[in-house]
């Protein structure tokens, strides 16, 4: 579990979609993955999307066994139920697996990434939808995960 909270915030990926990716959708040369049926404003199915990988969520990914075709092999409504009852046994209130999507997505920006850079991770299709989750700020760029114990390191 904690490589798949760690992978949805370094990665921007939502439950279901992390429960879906696979070893074959992987493109090690330029560290991306196929995320199928992303979900897309239209509500259509078949919306299979190229995503980048950040350095930490390439790393998470790495040391994942190669036990199914899936690299998350997990029931996406498990992953939720197990998150809030972390959640719930931490004491931590209104917080949602889908925020980490959100924190993900501002980091990014508050590392100095610029929006297209960003949307080639989130696999947002404009910046009127990638919008809603950032809060840019005039202060320079850093990185508040540098340092972090629980930040993956890239092995290669």
């Amino acid at each position: 579990m904690a490589d798949i909270i760690l992978f949805a915030l370094f990665s921007t990926r939502r439950q279901d979609e992390i429960c879906r990716i696979e070893w074959a959708s992987l493109d090690s040369r330029n560290r991306s993955v196929v995320v199928p049926n992303m979900k897309n404003p239209m509500g259509t199915a078949g919306n299979n999307r190229v995503v980048y990988l950040t350095d930490e969520a390439w790393s998470i990914i790495q040391r994942q066994p190669k036990c199914d075709e899936r690299i998350f092999p997990y029931n996406s409504k498990s992953v939720g139920t197990r998150f809030h009852a972390y959640c719930q046994f931490l004491g931590i209130k209104d917080l949602r697996f889908h925020d980490l999507r959100h924190e993900c997505i501002s980091w990014l920006f508050e590392c100095g990434w610029d929006i297209p850079r960003v949307a080639s991770v989130s696999g947002h299709q404009s910046w009127s939808m990638l919008q809603r989750y950032t809060h840019i700020s005039r202060q320079e760029p850093h990185d508040k995960y540098r340092g972090w114990s629980w930040r993956p390191v890239s092995t290669e």
